[in-house]
């Protein structure tokens, strides 16, 4: 590297200013020469500059900048614009400097370009999550605003040859539309080169056999020799790509031995041609392997976009367009200047463009793309309506009450992204198998190599060829991602949302399912059918104390109480608190009150009606009325409880409620082991001695009593109508109310664990059967290339056998 003379220079090398004192402080070494900087911005901007490969703007530029916003090169200045918050409104979720971007990440050709992004982006400072789902080529990063900027994560992706930008349906759909096009002409080319050279490989394997003279067949070389060029330069262009990023990055990708392999075959092939020896050459080994290998991949990302298709139409729902009520009448705006709170007309078979409560008229809406409800809902005011969801019958008006990020249909698309970018153990064994499965096939090219140049050295080039191509890793490395990217959009078809990554690999495993009862087995819709005011309090003030405590808790019991008293003006009260497993507590007028379960034995309500349950309120210690709430079974929850048993799994019910409603279901459902009366930690112990006992625990519940259950349990599935908190805790969300999905979703899971290791065993024993036949000559070039890309195909093939599991 050369050095300037830094005690002479007097300039900027970037902005031209002169330099305090002739001290040159800063420096950037631009084109291998330590340039002198004015200050500590100049430098930063300078850096930016060279390192992401933009260094030209210095050879091109006629002037010195003029303003601090003219030292950032066009590229730059783009990135940084996505900081804004303004910008990143629509397509990042924030709290507080915590920040999470959905991207679109382009230039992704196969699993090892999405292990080097996301490892590579999670060594950054400020980045918590890095993720990219391999089979939408959707990115999310999670970071610290206050330690590192969506731009500088972007010049990041941008340095390892990538390129990333915020996501969009429609944008999404016209990458993918472009990038068919480019792969579909990549494949034209491909395929009319390697038609044309196989014309010519079969007058050349004739050859003197059926008279060709020797100057034919020098020139017919030459002609395949001109016909593959097209072939490496356009149709293999991508595999090209693929392998020098690896190589840049210090990785040995599946794109390695393809490169190897081809290069190996059309520089042996020129030599051949030139000598003009009567020996074989390989032009149409090599266009059929482009060719097949093209036709593979162009194949299995249709099927892996099919795959995902179900999930990602959930963003293509929401308009851009919104009728919005301004002063009473209607006003066609942008969704992009929508507001919390402002009130949206929706007309029938219009798609409802955001969360928010019904407030005027009333209809149905279809939400099937959103829970897999088949049937539309019945809507009237007060209802919540979605984003996504279809209204059908009449003209309705809402109050917006959540947008963009915020809405149920981000929130599912988020932890769709969080399950499919989240790799299940056999995944992460595939891609380890996948590297070290490359390193060993190199380290058998060599000796290969060698023992051919001793043995036979004219066959060197063919037995080589052969075995580079006939051994790629790609059905290897595509043997999870494709059967799990199959399993979890038939999953969420039937309303299953599958969170976590490990869930459908544990969900085959479970050998013992515990159920909660409110909001699982039953509706979870209590109602109030009685009340039994103890003092001398009336039963119009009994419900307006409880219902007045109860507005601060989500459980499925505190609505019933706030749907009674509804038209009651509640007390404000003070220091409200929730204790998980048996009540509420707050302060009315300075005086403290608790509803919930009884205090004392004493107190209990005997001889309740069957299937119900009592409420206990109490000021300080004294007991001022029982409620007694009834809720009702869900319609299918015999047969789910049925599937169960038909499947082989042990079934245990635990609850918090009084062991008289317990019972009544136990006996409805025949659960032979239940529980009552248990509070949250008394569940969790549960829960750990079955795990002790060696069982994998599958726990279906609802509400925020359940959370902690959820999260101790190997793999669970929350209602999709429980609180945040158990939605989060779950690695499954029930979206619907047909609790039969519970049933099915164990069983799709197991048919795809089975195609993942019929998969793997497919890959692992055509790799141990056509290596050493390759590497002793028993396979020509063309028939490798050939099984190759079938191997490939089956894998994916196979998979697709999920969608109507």
């Amino acid at each position: 590297m050369q050095r300037r003379n830094l005690d002479l220079a007097m300039e900027c090398f970037h902005c031209g200013l002169p330099i305090v004192n002739n001290k040159i402080k800063y420096q950037v070494v631009i084109k291998e020469i330590a340039q002198p900087m004015c200050c500590a911005g100049c430098q930063a901007v300078a850096s930016a500059i060279v390192e992401n490969g933009l260094t030209a703007y210095y050879d091109y530029r006629t002037a010195m900048p003029t303003s601090a916003v003219s030292l950032v090169p066009d590229a730059l200045q783009s990135l940084a614009l996505y900081n804004h918050p303004e910008v990143q409104k629509s397509f990042v979720y924030a709290q507080a400097n915590i920040k999470e971007a959905s991207l679109i990440l382009e230039g992704v050709q196969c699993a090892a370009c999405v292990w080097l992004n996301e490892q590579h982006i999670k060594q950054l400072s400020g980045v918590s999550l890095a993720t990219v789902n391999y089979a939408s080529n959707r990115m999310r990063v999670r970071w610290d605003d206050s330690r590192i900027q969506l731009s500088d994560i972007l010049v990041e992706i941008i340095k390892l040859g990538y390129h990333a930008h915020p996501f969009s349906a429609q944008q999404q759909d016209d990458i993918r539309t472009q990038y068919r096009k480019t792969e579909f002409r990549r494949l034209a080319v491909a395929g009319l080169c390697a038609g044309q050279v196989m014309m010519i490989a079969v007058a050349l394997y004739a050859g003197a056999n059926q008279g060709l003279e020797f100057a034919s067949a020098t020139l017919l070389r030459w002609v395949s020799l001109v016909l593959t060029i097209p072939a490496m330069m356009i149709g293999a262009w991508p595999f090209f790509q693929g392998a020098w990023r690896s190589l840049k990055n210090g990785q040995l990708g599946m794109d390695v031995p393809i490169v190897i392999g081809l290069l190996a075959g059309f520089i042996g092939s020129i030599y051949q041609t030139i000598q003009s020896a009567d020996a074989p050459v390989y032009f149409d080994t090599i266009t059929m392997l482009i060719f097949f290998l093209l036709a593979t991949r162009f194949l299995e990302r249709n099927a892996r976009e099919r795959a995902t298709e179900s999930a990602e139409n959930l963003l293509r729902l929401v308009p851009m367009m919104v009728t919005k009520m301004s002063n009473g009448a209607p006003q066609l705006v942008a969704l992009a200047d929508i507001k919390l709170g402002d009130i949206l007309a929706v007309k029938p078979g219009e798609v409802i463009a955001a969360d928010g409560e019904l407030t005027q008229g009333q209809s149905s809406a279809d939400e099937s793309m959103l829970t897999g409800e088949s049937k539309p809902l019945t809507k009237h005011v007060g209802s919540l309506v979605y984003a996504g969801s279809t209204n059908y019958e009449s003209p309705i008006q809402i109050k917006v009450t959540a947008l963009g990020e915020d809405t149920m249909l981000a929130s599912i698309s988020r932890l769709l992204d969080r399950a499919q970018a989240e790799k299940p153990a056999l995944a992460k064994m595939a891609d380890q198998m996948a590297t070290y499965f490359t390193v060993i096939l190199l380290m058998i090219v060599v000796l290969t190599t060698l023992f051919w140049l001793w043995f036979q050295p004219a066959r060197t080039l063919e037995i080589v060829l052969s075995l580079l191509v006939v051994s790629c890793p790609c059905a290897l490395s595509l043997a999870a991602p494709a059967a799990f990217a199959a399993a979890s959009a038939r999953l969420i078809q039937h309303g299953v949302l599958v969170t976590r990554g490990h869930a459908i690999e544990t969900l085959a495993k479970i050998n013992h399912v515990v159920l909660d009862k409110t909001g699982t087995l039953t509706h979870g819709k209590w109602q109030l059918i009685a009340t039994q005011p103890i003092t001398h309090i009336t039963s119009t003030e009994a419900l307006k104390l409880a219902a007045s405590i109860e507005q601060y808790s989500e459980h499925p019991i505190a609505r019933a109480f706030l749907q009674a008293a509804k038209l009651i003006d509640l007390y404000p009260t003070q220091a409200a608190t929730n204790q998980p497993g048996q009540g509420m507590q707050a302060s009315i007028q300075g005086v403290p009150y608790y509803i919930g379960k009884a205090l004392d034995t004493t107190h209990v309500l005997q001889n309740i009606e069957e299937g119900a349950s009592a409420v206990y309120l109490y000021q300080a210690q004294t007991l001022l009325a029982i409620f007694i709430l009834q809720d009702t079974l869900r319609t299918n929850a015999q047969s789910f409880v049925q599937a169960l048993v038909r499947q082989g799994l042990p079934i245990t019910m635990l609850s918090g409620d009084q062991s008289q409603a317990v019972a009544h279901i136990a006996h409805t459902l025949a659960i032979k082991d239940w529980r009552a009366g248990m509070s949250p930690q008394q569940k969790l112990e549960a829960i750990q001695t079955m795990q002790a006992q060696g069982d994998i625990v599958l726990m279906v519940g609802d509400g925020i009593n359940d959370a902690p259950v959820l999260a101790a349990a190997q793999v669970s599935i929350a209602m999709g109508e429980g609180t945040q908190m158990a939605r989060i805790s779950g690695d499954a969300v029930l979206l619907n109310q047909d609790i039969q999905a519970i049933a099915h979703a164990i069983s799709v899971s197991k048919k795809g664990m089975a195609i993942m290791r019929q998969n793997f065993i497919w890959a692992l024993a055509y790799n141990a059967v056509v290596i050493p036949l390759a590497a002793f000559g028993k396979i020509s070039p063309l028939m490798a290339a050939f099984g190759m890309s079938i191997s490939s195909l089956i894998v994916v093939i196979n998979a697709l056998r999920l969608r109507n599991a």
